[in-house]
Parts: structure tokens; sequence; C-alpha cells
């Protein structure tokens, strides 16, 4: 059972073994972290069991099972059913009144995001965003992935223009060009994580930018 008191890295709750929820398990578990799985089909939860020692059947999601598994003592739960939207609304419900510092919630609609919004969880929409992915990729040539954190910040993967090939990141100028910063460049094996000024831009680069849609779309046209 896990503890939340003077331990180095954040637990995981997942709720939930679908697709979605058994993705998300399986890429925490692989990184090495601590997770918690609940699900209500035994031979799913069994499976799992390879991963973690914390995988429960629970039938039922009320509060007291909800916290006999332990689940309230991880950092982050991530419900991860979103078809039946009174057993998420219930279980969000009971999870943010059971003390869970982050509770991040899969939603099927906008209705169904501002209900679990209000009840205190972070929403996530994954077949929204994978189609924002698809989307802008399609959008612009370029433009290898597409990433959205907010109204306002964007992450992007794109193939770096010609045009700046042999130019100095300073020379170039993206910020003041189209409002984007350079996280990452990657070429080949190599993966620059701290770009400096003086950089030369070489050809066949991969550029990690981020900014808003608009200077991001704009950038990824740029010839």
């Amino acid at each position: 059972m896990f503890g939340r008191s003077k331990k180095d890295k954040n637990t995981y709750g997942i709720i939930g073994l679908g697709k979605f929820g058994h993705a998300l398990a399986l890429e925490l578990a692989e990184s090495g972290a601590d997770i918690m799985v609940l699900d209500r089909d035994e031979e799913k939860v069994r499976d799992f069991r390879e991963y973690t020692d914390s995988a429960f059947v629970t039938k039922s999601l009320d509060k007291n099972t909800l916290a006999e598994s332990g689940i309230q003592n991880c950092d982050f739960v991530v419900i991860c059913m979103s078809e039946q939207l009174d057993t998420s609304i219930l279980t969000t419900l009971n999870l943010v009144s059971l003390g869970v510092p982050h509770v991040i919630a899969k939603a099927s609609s906008a209705e169904h995001g501002e209900i679990l919004e209000k009840l205190g969880a972070e929403v996530v929409y994954p077949e929204r965003d994978i189609a924002l992915r698809l989307a802008h990729r399609l959008e612009a040539s370029r433009m290898l992935d597409y990433i959205q954190l907010s109204e306002k910040l964007n992450i992007s993967k794109l193939i770096a223009p010609s045009c700046i090939v042999g130019k100095s990141v300073m020379e170039v100028n993206l910020r003041a060009k189209f409002g984007v910063n350079i996280i990452a460049i990657e070429n080949g094996m190599t993966v620059i994580e701290t770009v400096m000024p003086d950089y030369i831009f070489k050809g066949g680069d991969i550029l990690f930018v981020s900014g808003n849609k608009q200077g991001l779309t704009r950038l990824s046209e740029w010839e």
C-alpha cells in the first residue's frame, strides 16, 4: 500500500485498464514509476501483476472500496474510463473527497469535462488531442508532431526550414520572427538540449519548439 510521506518519487494510481488506461499504466511501469491499478476485469488485473504488485480487482468504486485499496495515498490518480458518465463522475468525486492531491479524469465530451473540472479534476480528452495533433501535422508538411499544452502554449517537432541551414540561432532569431522558443535540436543520434545562440543550423536538423499555434504554423510553412 502506498504512503505519501517521506518518499522521493511520485506514485500513480490508474483506474480502468481499457486501451487508454493500459497504455498509460504500462508506460509508467516501464519507466520505473510506482503504480497502483484498479479494474473490474480479473484477467486484466492478473495480467498487469507482472508490472506491479499493487493491482487489484474492484467490482465497486465507492468511497469505502477506494479507501480500502489505499489509492488515496497516490500523488496522482488517473480515471481512465469515460464511457459510463455516472461512474466517472462519482469516482472523481470520491477521489477528491479522499484527498488525492492530483485527480486526472478522461472525458468523453466537453460537457462531461466541465462537470469533472467543477469537481476538482484535471481533464484530458485523448481522442480530441490525437485528432488535434494529426490535424496540425496534415496542415504543415514539415511538422512531425504537435502537442497542445494549453490554449496559448504548444510544442511542435518539425524539420528545420532549408532557409536557416548554415545560419546561427542568433542570426535567425525565431523568437522575434514567430514568437517561438527552441527547446532542443535533434540530428541523427545527437540531441542538443541546451541550444546556444551561436549554434549553426545543419541539414537534417529536427527542431523541438514551443509557442502559440499561429507562430508554430507560420514557422512550419516558412521556406
